[in-house]
């Protein structure tokens, strides 16, 4: 499409409305980009406070690094609190914060549109093997 077409296709001010969205879309992937936070975070959601060692298992397939580097993540962009108890050894817990409930609504959508994905792959698929 020419520049012409372009600038007459669309406002005056929908190039600033696009850079916005992008700019906000980008924060979101940022904080809660990777394979790992969201599964994290709803572990947490789902399970309740937890130790270092129960989170892990709860979030099959993590290695204690990447479970540690994600977790402070969590912490800094409030999404997760983290307590320390001075028992022998040191007990530490992790519990989802109020705010992470903001995404409950990102979850579910992404959780509906995953399954609607894997259902069209997979019955795109079986066409393919009949």
């Amino acid at each position: 499409m020419s520049r012409i077409k372009q600038a007459e296709a669309y406002p005056a001010n929908a190039t600033e409305v696009c850079k916005k969205s992008l700019t906000a879309i980008r924060d979101a992937m940022y904080v809660m980009g990777g394979k790992w936070k969201l599964p994290i975070i709803i572990a947490l959601l789902e399970g309740g406070p937890q130790r270092f060692k129960e989170l892990q298992r709860s979030v099959q397939g993590i290695t204690p690094k990447v479970l540690s580097k994600e977790l402070k993540e969590l912490e800094l962009n409030q999404f997760v609190t983290r307590t320390v108890y001075d028992t022998m050894p040191v007990a530490v817990e992790y519990k989802a914060t109020a705010y992470s409930r903001s995404l409950d609504k990102v979850i579910f959508e992404m959780k509906e549109w995953g399954e609607q994905h894997r259902r069209r792959i997979m019955s795109k698929n079986k066409l393919k093997k009949a």
